[in-house]
């Protein structure tokens, strides 16, 4: 009988060396729990990271990784996936490196749904880098690089996620372990690129960002936990609903009325959830949206390799409109 894996089999013996207090360490043990709960082999996992804090990721896993360049993370994770399929993999990236310099990436592997987890840290800021605004900063955040106040609107993860064809988007926080624990299980249980959002706080650079719902003491009344089959509901009696035209509105909960059960299979319903936020409506946690659909992985191993003989190369090399140079 082989012997049962727990957390901290999935430590490597390097030093965790992030900030003290940073998010990132709720994160890590979130995942390493998550992986002794599915009993995952350490030599069938890969994280794959790119830069930014949440990119030493790889090196606090007792599995495989690789430590890419900026928002190369997706690109290598394709490769590696395509060829060992078998594998889970993972992508840790962060607001910066994902929706910045690897935007263009992040979109063609939600798109082409490979098996492949996608963790995006997301804090508002560019940690790494000293405190720059980023991509999913709010407008007029002061910053060393917007010191008059950022004139940037904030990119949505999880609306771009949904327009990109992700098949599973979810959203968890790193102050709420449990359910981030049980978000990374069903994310590695979906076939097809899972895409899940983590407000992580960097208490260095831009403490408290997501305070004012997430903290412990006001978390149950203005976060909503979506369950599948369940009214959105949250801070015991209240729902959150739309009125007939779209808008969001919050009640008080009557058993006598009709609300709108979760259904993670709409994506009407996922993409209006998406637009929610704390403060005029509780921030929906938990998954948005999931769905059964081809995987590009699965199409590419069907097709069967042709190997071309040299006399082929030769002809492709050679053929067609070609000049010499004296």
């Amino acid at each position: 009988m082989s012997k049962r894996l727990t957390a901290k089999d999935y430590a490597s013996d390097q030093e965790v060396r992030w900030c003290p207090g940073c998010g990132d360490y709720a994160i890590l043990n979130a995942m390493r729990s998550a992986l002794a709960e599915m009993a995952l082999p350490q030599k069938d996992v890969v994280f794959v990271s790119g830069i930014g804090c949440a990119g030493r990721f790889p090196y606090y896993m007792n599995t495989y990784g690789f430590h890419t360049i900026h928002g190369r993370a997706p690109a290598v994770a394709t490769g590696l996936k395509l060829m060992r399929p078998e594998l889970s993999v993972w992508v840790i990236t962060g607001d910066g490196d994902g929706l910045s310099i690897g935007g263009n990436h992040l979109i063609h592997l939600l798109r082409r749904n490979l098996d492949i987890n996608v963790l995006l840290f997301n804090n508002r800021i560019y940690g790494l880098t000293k405190g720059q605004y980023s991509p999913t900063s709010e407008r007029g955040k002061i910053t060393v690089s917007s010191p008059e106040g950022s004139s940037d609107a904030p990119l949505d993860p999880i609306a771009l996620a949904l327009s990109a064809g992700a098949s599973f988007v979810a959203r968890a926080m790193d102050v709420d372990t449990k359910n981030l624990k049980d978000i990374l299980c069903a994310a590695e249980q979906h076939h097809g690129t899972s895409f899940v959002e983590i407000y992580q706080n960097c208490n260095i650079f831009n403490d408290k960002t997501f305070a004012a719902f997430a903290d412990k003491p006001v978390r149950n009344e203005r976060t909503l936990n979506l369950q599948k089959g369940k009214a959105w509901s949250f801070n015991e009696n209240q729902v959150l609903s739309m009125d007939q035209h779209f808008k969001a509105q919050v009640e008080e909960y009557n058993e006598k009325n009709e609300y709108y059960l979760h259904d993670p299979t709409s994506l009407i319903h996922a993409q209006w959830l998406s637009q929610q936020h704390y403060p005029h409506t509780p921030e929906p946690m938990g998954v948005l949206y999931q769905v059964d659909k081809p995987c590009f992985g699965d199409f590419q191993h069907r097709k069967k390799p042709h190997v071309a003989t040299q006399e082929q190369l030769s002809d492709l090399m050679q053929g067609g409109k070609t000049w010499k140079v004296e």
